[in-house]
């Protein structure tokens, strides 16, 4: 877990990511991941959003059909790669 992330870190794991796919819910089988605070709730005033608990590091993943291990895989290696600043 990465306490405290930036979007800059929101950014670059969502970068790094294989498997997930970069979008809001579509309703459909595969795993997603978002950024609420750039993404669904862009339009909500930051400091509202602050006091939600959705600041710009949060991220947001719906878990797909996918095997669960490569789902795990996949978050490792992208958590991994914030590590690595």
């Amino acid at each position: 877990m990465i306490k405290n992330g930036t979007e800059k870190d929101s950014r670059k794991f969502l970068k790094n990511l294989k498997i997930f796919i970069l979008a809001e819910s579509l309703g459909g089988v595969e795993s997603l991941a978002e950024v609420p605070a750039l993404m669904t709730h862009a339009s909500v005033p930051k400091d509202h959003r602050d006091k939600l608990g959705i600041v710009d590091g949060l991220i947001r993943l719906a878990i797909g059909i996918e095997n669960y291990e490569d789902l795990q895989n996949d978050l490792d290696q992208s958590l991994a790669s914030l590590k690595k600043k």
